[in-house]
């Protein structure tokens, strides 16, 4: 009986309700497997149980992939119910902060002579 639970929480049926049928973003972000999210409130009343989970979950900044490890659900799914969150400003968004490049040689050696020169 097990297995046939699975099989319904897993079914593309589901999914095709819990998008509504869409397979692509509503909004003109880019979401991505390290885009952070983080929620800008709490669930509402009445907000649909996919939605209200992601947003329970992002109190702090969570990555895509991990808001799809976290539910359950496939990233295109996940990425689907975050546009939707975006789009009605329940979430922000935002690219993970890159490593710091160092300067280009050059421009250290110089500074480091002009310093001697001192």
């Amino acid at each position: 009986m097990s297995g046939a639970r699975d099989w319904e929480a897993n079914s593309p049926e589901r999914l095709y309700v819990i998008t509504g049928g869409r397979s692509g973003s509503s909004v003109p972000a880019t979401l991505d497997l390290v885009t952070l999210i983080v929620a800008k409130s709490g669930p509402r009343h009445g907000m649909q149980p996919e939605h209200a989970a992601i947003i329970r979950l992002c109190q702090s900044p969570l990555s895509v992939a991990e808001i799809s490890a976290y539910t359950g659900l496939p990233v295109s799914v996940v990425t689907v119910l975050l546009s939707d969150l975006l789009r009605d400003e329940k979430v922000m968004a935002r690219a993970p902060v890159q490593a710091a490049r160092l300067p280009d040689r050059a421009l250290i050696e110089a500074v480091i002579d002009g310093l001697q020169k001192l």
